[in-house]
C-alpha cells in the first residue's frame, strides 16, 4: 500500500537522478510504501532518460511537462497524479537529506499534522555549503514571509502535505515557492510542524535560481499578502521620477525665495501629487461601469496622501531643523519616504486585490506589519523635536533633584528622566526615551498577554491596537507618569494571567516586580490588587492561592519595591499619601461628571475604539465553551471592570483627569483585537465595528501626523488658537531671558524670576534655560499659594530689594492668587502687567504675561 508520495520536479538534473534514487531505496522504508513521482520541465541533458531507466527496476513514474518551467505547477502536476494522500516534496540536486525522510513525513502520516517541514532555521537545523549571499537571499525571504505564515523556513522545498490542500491554492499560483502558497491558502486553519535537517549545497549541475526568480517570489508575496500588482511598472516608474524632479525642484525653488519649510514642501508636494493625477485619473476617482464618483476610494486616497505629506514633515524637522542638514538633502529624504508610503498605501489600501483575497486574519497582519513599524519610527522621529509640555519639564526638575520620591508622584518617573537624560543629554530626546521604550515594553508583554489568551494573530492585532489607540500612543511618547504605569500595568496583567490562569507558581516573582515597579510609577496601579483579590474570591481554582505563599510572598516583594517611597514620606511628614489621599475623589471640585469621564473615553480610545472595548466586554461577545475559555473572559471582564467600575463611581462625587482611566483599558485591548479577526453576522453591531477599524486606524494616524507637523512647522494659513499657551517655551523662555538681562542691566541686580502657575512656568523656564544666562527661577508658593514640590525644592523666600519678574500664561495669574488675595501686597513697586506675542518665522505663536517690581516684601 503507497503511503506517501515523493514529488521531485527536475530541470536538467540528469547526473542527479541515480544517487538520489538509490538513496531513497536505500531507506528502511517498505518498497511498496512510498513512489517517487518525477515531473519534468523540458530537461534537454537526458534527464528524463536517467528516470525512465529507473521505471523498469522501482515505483518510479515520470510526467513530461511541455508548458512553460514552473516549480509551482510542477508539483501541482506531480501531486495531481499521485497515488497516496500524502505528498512530500524534495529538490533533485541532493541538497535535501533522504535519510531524513520519514522524520518530514511522519507527522503527516500519523494525521497530527496538516504540513511538515524540513527546516533548516529551526534549533538543530543548518546549511552547509552554501556562500554567503546565498544564506543571506534565503533568510532574508523566510524573514519576509515569516510574520505572515508564523514558520521560520517559509522558502524551504523539502515538506510533507495532505494531498487535499492542493484544491486550496489559487490558480494563479507560480514561482519557485509552492509551500508559501499552501500555508497562505489554509492561514489560522491548518496544523504545521517544522523538522530539523541539514541542507547542503549541490555538488553536480548548476542552480536555477536567478533575480527573475527572486523577483517573482517577492511579487507572489506581495499578491498573496493582498497587495495589487502594479501593471505597466516602467511608465509608472518614469511618472514618478518626474513627479519626484517636480517636487524636489519645486521645494528648492520656494526655499531660496524665502519660503519657510512648511510652506515649500506642502506646496512642491501638492504640486507633485497635481502631476501624478493627471497622468493617473482615469477611473481613479469614478467607476468605469457606472461613471459615478467612488466616495470611499477618494478617502482612501485622502488619508494616505495626508499621512504621506504630513509625516515627510517629521523628517524634514528631524534633518533641516534638528540636525541642520542642507533642505536639499532633507527634501530627498522626505521625497523617497513620501514615496514609499504612497506605493504601500495604493496597492494595499487604496487599490487592494479583489479576485483571491486573503483571510481576514492575513489582511491585518499586513496591516500591523506595515502600521506598528511606522508609528515606532513615526515617534522616535518626533521624540527629541516637539517641545515638553509642561508636565515633562516639571518631571524633568524632579531628576534634578533626585530623591527617593516625590510630594505628588512617585519617583520612576524621575528615574528615568535622570537615566534617559545621563546618556541622551539634558534635552527633548532624552528626557523621553524613557516613555517610548516604556511604549515597546507594553507592547511586548500585552503581545505575550494576547497570545496566551488567545492566539498569535490576536497578538499581532493586538500591537496594532496599541500602536494606534491614542492612550498608547500619547504615553509611548510624553514622558510622564502615565508611560512606566502603563508598562508596569501590562507586565502585571501578564504575570497574573500567567499565576491565575495558567496556574504557574514561579509568576508570582514576576507580578511582585511588576507590581512593585508599578507602584512606584503611579499608586493608580494598586487598582490591580483589588481585581486580582475579586478574582481569586470568585475564580474556584485560582482560590487554591489563597492558602499558598506564593501571592503573600509576592505582596512582600512588591512592598519591599515601594519602601523608597514610604522612607521619604516617614521624613516628609507622610505629605505625599496625604495629598494622593485627598485625590481619591477626583480632583475636588465636586462637579458630577459621568458625561465628561465618556468624552474623555472618546479621546483615550476614539470612538470605534470605545465601542469595540464596550462590545468585548460583553461576556456573551467572548470565546466560550470550555472551562478554560470562561475563566480567561472572567479575568478579562473583572481586571478591566473593577478599575471602570471605580473610576465611574468617583465620577458621580468629581471630575477626573481625563487621562485617569487610560491604563484600564490594557486588559480588554486583546479581546477587542480577538474580535477584528472573528467571523460575524452581517449587518450586526460587531461587523459595524470590524468594517469601521480600517478607516479609523487610517484617520487616526492622519490625525496624529497633522497634529505633530502642525506642532513643529505649523500649517500655512492656519494660525495658532490661544491653548498654546501652555506650549511654545523654548521661544518664551528666550524673550524671558533679555527682560532679565535688561532688568539686570538697569538695576546692577540678579531678578528673581517666578512662574506663576503651581509648577508649570517655573518648570518649563528652568527647562528651556539651560543654555542661555542662568536665571533664578522661583515658583508661586514664594505668595503664599501652592506650589507643589517648589515648596520643598525653595520653601521660603525672604525679603529682598533684588527685582522680581512675575511670568503668567494668564493676566490675572499675575494679579490675584486663587483665593482672590492681590499679589501686589508682597511686592515692593509693582510695574503694570505687560505681555509679550511670542512668534517664530514672524507667525504668532502665543501670548505671555510678565510684571516687573523693585523688591519682594516677603510673606
Amino acid at each position: 500500500m503507497t503511503q506517501f508520495s515523493v514529488v521531485i520536479p527536475t530541470l536538467n538534473e540528469a547526473d542527479n537522478i541515480d544517487p538520489l534514487l538509490t538513496s531513497l531505496f536505500a531507506l528502511n522504508l517498505p518498497p511498496d510504501s512510498f513512489e517517487v513521482i518525477f515531473v519534468d520541465d523540458g530537461s534537454k541533458d537526458g534527464t528524463p532518460e536517467k528516470v525512465r531507466a529507473w521505471e523498469k527496476k522501482a515505483r518510479v513514474r515520470l510526467i513530461e511537462r511541455t508548458e512553460k518551467p514552473d516549480l509551482t505547477a510542477s508539483i501541482l502536476a506531480g501531486a495531481a497524479q499521485a497515488q497516496s494522500d500524502v505528498i512530500v516534496v524534495m529538490d533533485a540536486d541532493l541538497s535535501h537529506p533522504t535519510e531524513q525522510l520519514s522524520a518530514v513525513v511522519a507527522p503527516v502520516l500519523n494525521g497530527s499534522h496538516d504540513v511538515s517541514i524540513g527546516s533548516r532555521y529551526i534549533p538543530g537545523g543548518r546549511t552547509e555549503g552554501w556562500p554567503l549571499h546565498r544564506q543571506w537571499l534565503s533568510r532574508i525571504g523566510g524573514s519576509l514571509a515569516r510574520p505572515l505564515c508564523d514558520v521560520n523556513d517559509a522558502t524551504s522545498g523539502f515538506f510533507a502535505f495532505r494531498r487535499e490542500l492542493t484544491s486550496t491554492i489559487s490558480g494563479k499560483a507560480h514561482g519557485y515557492k509552492i509551500l508559501l502558497e499552501l500555508l497562505m491558502a489554509g492561514q489560522g486553519t491548518l496544523k504545521v510542524v517544522e523538522v530539523p535537517i541539514c541542507f547542503r549545497d549541490r555538488t553536480r549541475g548548476t542552480s536555477k535560481l536567478s533575480f527573475h526568480h527572486q523577483w517573482a517570489y517577492l511579487q507572489r508575496l506581495l499578491a498573496l499578502s493582498g497587495g495589487t500588482t502594479i501593471h505597466n511598472a516602467g511608465r509608472v516608474i518614469l511618472i514618478g521620477l518626474l513627479c519626484a524632479l517636480i517636487d524636489i525642484g519645486l521645494f528648492q525653488i520656494l526655499k531660496s525665495n524665502g519660503a519657510g519649510l512648511a510652506a515649500a514642501h506642502m506646496a512642491s508636494f501638492l504640486a507633485a501629487a497635481a502631476v501624478l493625477l493627471v497622468f493617473n485619473s482615469s477611473g481613479l476617482f469614478r467607476s468605469r461601469q457606472t461613471n459615478q464618483l467612488q466616495w470611499p476610494r477618494i478617502g482612501r486616497i485622502a488619508a494616505v496622501g495626508s499621512i504621506a505629506l504630513l509625516s515627510r514633515g517629521s523628517i524634514l524637522a528631524l534633518l533641516v531643523d534638528g540636525w541642520h542638514a542642507p533642505p536639499l538633502w532633507g527634501i530627498l529624504a522626505a521625497t523617497a519616504a513620501a514615496a514609499i508610503i504612497c506605493y504601500l498605501g495604493s496597492i494595499f489600501y487604496i487599490f487592494p486585490v479583489k479576485d483571491n483575497r486573503p483571510t481576514i486574519d492575513t489582511r491585518w497582519r499586513v496591516a500591523a506589519i506595515g502600521i506598528v513599524p511606522f508609528i515606532i519610527v513615526f515617534r522616535l522621529i518626533y521624540l527629541g523635536e516637539i517641545q515638553l509640555i509642561p508636565d515633562e519639564a516639571y518631571y524633568w526638575n524632579y531628576a534634578q533633584h533626585m530623591d527617593l520620591s516625590f510630594y505628588d508622584h512617585p519617583p520612576m518617573v524621575a528615574w528615568l528622566i535622570w537615566l534617559g537624560t545621563a546618556i541622551a543629554g539634558d534635552n527633548e530626546f532624552g528626557v523621553r526615551i524613557g516613555a517610548f521604550i516604556c511604549g515597546l515594553i507594553t507592547m511586548g508583554f500585552l503581545y505575550a498577554l494576547a497570545k496566551n489568551l488567545y492566539d498569535k494573530s490576536t497578538a499581532i492585532r493586538t500591537t496594532l491596537l496599541l500602536a494606534v489607540l491614542p492612550c498608547t500612543f500619547a504615553t509611548g511618547f510624553l514622558m510622564t507618569t502615565d508611560a512606566p504605569v502603563m508598562a508596569a500595568w501590562a507586565a502585571t496583567l501578564y504575570y497574573m494571567e500567567r499565576a491565575l490562569i495558567a496556574n504557574r507558581s514561579s509568576a508570582w516573582l514576576g507580578m511582585g516586580i511588576a507590581f512593585g515597579l508599578g507602584i512606584l510609577s503611579k499608586y493608580t496601579l494598586g487598582l490591580l490588587g483589588a481585581a486580582a483579590l475579586l478574582f481569586v474570591l470568585v475564580d474556584p481554582v485560582a482560590r487554591r492561592w489563597l492558602f499558598r505563599p506564593h501571592p503573600y510572598l509576592a505582596a512582600l516583594l512588591a512592598l519591599l519595591l515601594f519602601s523608597p517611597v514610604i522612607i521619604w514620606n516617614l521624613e516628609h511628614h507622610w505629605s505625599s499619601i496625604m495629598f494622593q489621599s485627598s485625590r481619591i475623589r477626583g480632583v475636588s471640585d465636586d462637579l458630577f461628571s459621568p458625561h465628561l469621564m465618556f468624552v474623555d473615553l472618546l479621546v483615550l480610545l476614539s470612538p470605534v475604539g470605545l465601542a469595540a472595548a464596550f462590545w468585548a466586554l460583553w461576556p456573551k461577545n467572548q470565546p466560550n465553551g470550555s472551562e478554560t475559555a470562561h475563566r480567561r473572559t472572567l479575568f478579562v471582564c473583572i481586571f478591566t471592570g473593577i478599575p471602570l467600575v471605580i473610576f465611574f463611581v468617583l465620577s458621580l462625587l468629581d471630575s477626573l483627569r481625563f487621562h485617569w482611566t487610560a491604563p484600564l483599558w490594557l486588559a480588554i485591548v486583546p479581546t477587542m483585537a480577538w474580535m477584528m479577526g472573528q467571523k460575524v453576522a452581517p449587518r450586526s453591531l460587531a461587523s459595524r465595528i470590524q468594517a469601521y477599524w480600517k478607516p479609523n486606524i487610517a484617520t487616526t494616524i492622519a490625525v496624529y501626523a497633522l497634529l505633530l507637523h502642525y506642532v513643529v512647522l505649523g500649517i500655512p494659513g492656519i494660525p495658532y488658537p490661544s491653548f498654546m499657551t501652555r506650549y511654545y517655551w523654548r521661544e518664551t523662555t528666550s524673550e524671558i531671558e533679555k527682560i532679565a538681562a535688561q532688568v539686570q542691566q538697569e538695576t546692577g541686580q540678579k531678578p528673581l524670576v517666578v512662574g506663576m502657575s503651581k509648577w508649570s512656568v517655573a518648570s518649563a523656564l528652568s527647562f528651556y534655560n539651560q543654555h542661555g544666562e542662568p536665571m533664578d527661577i522661583r515658583s508661586r508658593n514664594m505668595f503664599g499659594d501652592s506650589g507643589a514640590m517648589y515648596e520643598i525644592w525653595h520653601p521660603s523666600e525672604s525679603p529682598t530689594t533684588r527685582p522680581v519678574i512675575l511670568v503668567g500664561m494668564e493676566r490675572q495669574h499675575l494679579e490675584y492668587d486663587r483665593t482672590g488675595n492681590d499679589n501686589a501686597r508682597l511686592l515692593d513697586q509693582p510695574g503694570p502687567v505687560q505681555s509679550i506675542t511670542i512668534t517664530r518665522e514672524g507667525k504668532p505663536l502665543r501670548i505671555v504675561y510678565y510684571q516687573i517690581a523693585k523688591g519682594y516684601l516677603g510673606l
